[in-house]
């Protein structure tokens, strides 16, 4: 028992110090349990199986889905417009959303949901992520308190009344305190959020960042000025050719930079377009829209003399959303290469470069000497110093990057495509995550089963570009911090010390009132949760406070809702709860800043409810 306590001080120790990162500390706590013979090695690993673990493992790539296909950008432009830039507005309508959501699905799942749509909010609206972060995930905690299914405490303390022979709770019994709950938690956050949570970003790394998007390398080269739209009709003397014999750079003077048409592919849900790069085995057909880039008399002279219909007059921009009229960068993207010294490619032509026959790539303009060339390139030779600027797929970019010998690719090509959202895919990430949550309300499946089924589907529907663009999307940090802690409830609970404390504690308050005991068994359940899982403690106190109150004679519903709300609603701890650490990378936080933050909120819950409690349950 001793030696249990000794492990579980040190790592909190280290914990706060947060010099060594959590998840290091957490496997160094659990090796030492098996060290010391608390735990056998599959009890102590059993955490990594544990149905929450998987669960959040799912529940990352579900919100990265989110994300990553324009979805959450979508639905915190719904919330921007409803709360506009007020920040308190959108803490507001932040914390009420995430509630709301929470009371009907698990605290872990709608944070995950919640996490990239508040993300992707805070930065449109201009202000820190970590303003919000940590109070979305107290809100989704108190959201759970609304409803039976919100938390699994809530149906820990029905068993037990059950068992106790007493009538089991109804689905919105629990509303009531659910709402004072959250009314607290708006009024403490408001103030300690701001005054803890408001995290100065990184202006200095901003800065000195030379990577350009796509959408500047745009507004460098003034490519919006030379970008042209053509359709092939059906009278088009240039339909069912391929682009090597039509030879229209020689002959115009103009390139053709991308072929859209409509998609014939059964893989692509929901994909109506196929974009791809114009090479010279390109095949044109009926129907297919050219972007062309040159000057627009070139444009003009080819569209007439072939029968084309020029369908825009110019396009506007590069854009990253996915307005037909407009050259979009979702597979397809731009970057910038400068040419070594010694490059063998210095004194060539534009045209005999190999660019577009070995990568795959086209050039659209140069810049040299602080100029911007994008006219009349392809016979232009080449010059040590110039940086060309290529269009290809973001892969043929990349594989560019790999094989840097004559030039040097500027930026992360791989870095860069992965800013660039799958829009087309928002429909059915949406389709996906409701229908999670759907099972997930209705029990359809186990929670754990919908949420894989969820993160599967996204992946195989194309919502991601790669799987290993998935795998990036997990925090392992969290996942290993929360599966090595979990074990930490078992070796308590086999030594015998989390009974010794709550017995003790609660049979010496016994003899001081009901008032008092409730008391004793809301911050005993409180204090143990700071170590221990939310559900473990339940199960372990539910049964001490129904003997407690049964014992001096009074109804056992408040000391029961006492265990289950105290369960809950720990925030003064990084690891006390799944939501908890699911946020502390995304916002940057330190130990600290959940005790700056929850511990004084985790105070003021407790002694509100104290008094409140036997208001709506009495003695």
């Amino acid at each position: 028992m001793i030696t249990t306590l000794l492990i579980l001080a040190l790592s909190a120790v280290f914990f706060v110090n947060g010099k060594i990162r959590s998840d290091i500390v957490a496997l160094c706590a659990l090796i030492l349990l098996i060290v010391f013979g608390i735990l056998t090695p599959d009890e102590a690993l059993s955490g990594f199986s544990n149905s929450t673990v998987i669960m959040m493992v799912g529940l990352f790539v579900v919100g990265g889905a989110i994300f990553k296909t324009g979805l959450a950008k979508m639905l915190s432009s719904k919330i921007l417009q409803l709360a506009g830039k007020s920040e308190m507005k959108l803490f507001v309508l932040v914390m009420l959303v995430t509630a709301f959501i929470g009371a009907f699905v698990s605290n872990t799942g709608t944070v995950a949901l919640m996490l990239p749509i508040v993300v992707s909010m805070a930065v449109s609206a201009d202000i820190s992520p970590s303003r919000f972060l940590m109070p979305m995930a107290f809100a989704s905690s108190m959201g759970g308190m609304m409803t039976l299914i919100g938390t699994p405490p809530n149906l820990v303390i029905n068993d037990a009344l059950i068992h106790g022979g007493y009538e089991g709770l109804n689905f919105f019994s629990f509303t009531p305190v659910g709402i004072v709950c959250l009314a607290v938690g708006l009024l403490v956050l408001i103030p300690l959020s701001k005054l803890f949570l408001t995290k100065k970003e990184d202006k200095k790394s901003a800065a000195t960042n030379s990577n350009r998007s796509p959408k500047e390398l745009v507004n460098k080269f003034q490519l919006a000025d030379n970008l042209y739209r053509a359709q092939v009709s059906p009278q088009s003397d240039i339909k069912n050719k391929i682009l090597r014999e039509l030879n229209i750079t020689q002959r115009y003077n103009i390139s053709v930079l991308e072929i859209r048409r409509k998609s014939t592919s059964q893989a692509r849900f929901l994909k109506t377009v196929d974009q791809k790069l114009a090479g010279p085995t390109t095949e044109l057909k009926e129907g297919d829209i050219m972007y062309l880039f040159g000057e627009f008399e070139n444009v003009e002279r080819f569209a007439t003399e072939n029968h084309l219909e020029l369908t825009e007059t110019k396009v506007s921009e590069f854009a990253e959303n996915s307005a037909a009229e407009k050259l979009s960068v979702r597979e397809i993207g731009i970057a910038e290469a400068l040419l070594t010294p010694d490059s063998k490619l210095i004194g060539r032509a534009i045209k005999d470069s190999g660019f577009r026959d070995k990568y795959n790539v086209n050039i659209l303009g140069i810049e040299r000497n602080g100029k911007y060339i994008l006219s009349n390139i392809k016979d232009m030779k080449m010059q040590a110093g110039d940086v060309l600027l290529i269009q290809g797929t973001w892969d043929a970019i990349t594989l560019m990057s790999r094989k840097q010998t004559n030039w040097v690719v500027l930026g992360q090509p791989i870095e860069e495509a992965a800013k660039v959202t799958l829009d087309y895919k928002a429909p059915l990430a949406a389709l996906i995550m409701i229908g999670m949550i759907v099972a997930m309300v209705f029990q359809l499946v186990p929670t754990v089963a919908a949420v894989l089924i969820a993160a599967v589907l996204m992946v195989l529907t194309g919502c991601f570009r790669s799987v290993e663009d998935a795998y990036k999307t997990i925090n392992w940090e969290s996942i290993v911090l929360i599966a090595a802690m979990l074990p930490m409830s078992m070796a308590l609970e086999k030594t015998g010390t989390s009974a010794l404390i709550s017995e003790q504690l609660v049979g010496g308050l016994g003899n001081y009132g009901p008032m008092v005991l409730m008391a004793g068994i809301y911050f005993t359940t409180s204090l143990m949760t700071m170590f221990i899982s939310n559900t473990a403690t339940a199960v372990l106190v539910a049964p001490i406070a129904m003997q407690s109150a049964i014992a001096i004679g009074v109804s056992p519903y408040p000391f029961l809702f006492a265990v289950t709300v105290a369960a809950s609603m720990c925030f003064a701890s990084p690891f006390s709860t799944p939501p908890n650490a699911l946020v502390m990378s995304a916002g940057k936080y330190t130990f600290m800043d959940y005790v700056k933050t929850g511990l004084p909120l985790q105070i003021i819950m407790g002694i509100v409810m104290i008094f409140v409690l036997p208001l709506i349950f009495p003695f």
